[in-house]
């Protein structure tokens, strides 16, 4: 099975992507992972994609899209794979249909602005042992203080509210449209993100046919 899991940052389908990729036993492919890879092994695509992170810039779909293509050229992929974070836009979308890329589904994982403000603005982490908390849903048990190694938990700037809301905007405007383009291919599937991870997982499972 091949299939696209996209949705706002922070709703949530970089997990469910994991679980359902144990599930199928296919990778998820996650974008930020296989650039950083590639640039690892100094791939052509790798060393592309660096020179623009160096200077700053965004790195273009073409780089993008050469990167998506080596990787699901490799052999784990031959019966399926999830794609995280790509495409983000129509362009993106349309070029991974030139590829020759037959989608099967496409889940968009909803959730509500103000619920991911909430959700990632409680995201504490420990900067000494890379350990994660929330205020709400994990908090340590010393307030600001991790449990593992004692150090002072800071909160990540990708996680700051008006960070996240600016996020949430790039996402309406660049992102959403891929519903209207999936939804006329028929291969769309909408699973509304519930407060419990088991209960987002279970509809996940149901949209995808998993039993």
């Amino acid at each position: 099975m091949k299939i696209i899991f996209f949705g706002a940052p922070g709703a949530g389908k970089g997990t469910q992507a994991e679980i359902v990729s144990e599930k199928l036993s296919i990778p998820a492919i996650s974008t930020g992972a296989i650039i950083r890879e590639a640039i690892k092994n100094s791939t052509e695509m790798g060393k592309s994609a660096q020179s623009y992170i160096e200077k700053g810039a965004l790195v273009p779909d073409k780089v993008v899209i050469g990167i998506i293509k080596d990787r699901l050229a490799e052999k784990d992929c031959e019966n399926g794979f999830i794609l995280d974070g790509f495409p983000r836009t129509v362009p993106q979308a349309e070029a991974l249909t030139e590829m020759g890329v037959e989608i099967d589904v496409v889940l968009n994982l909803e959730v509500p602005d103000e619920r991911i403000i909430a959700r990632m603005s409680g995201r504490r982490v420990c900067p000494a042992c890379g350990a994660s908390y929330h205020v709400i849903y994990k908090p340590s048990a010393k307030e600001g203080i991790c449990d593992k190694c004692g150090s002072e938990l800071s909160i990540r700037k990708d996680d700051d509210p008006e960070v996240v809301k600016s996020r949430l905007e790039v996402y309406h405007s660049e992102t959403e449209p891929l519903k209207e383009y999936y939804s006329k291919k028929g291969i769309l599937k909408i699973v509304e993100g519930q407060e419990e991870l088991a209960d987002t997982t279970a509809l996940t499972l149901a949209a995808l046919g998993i039993k």
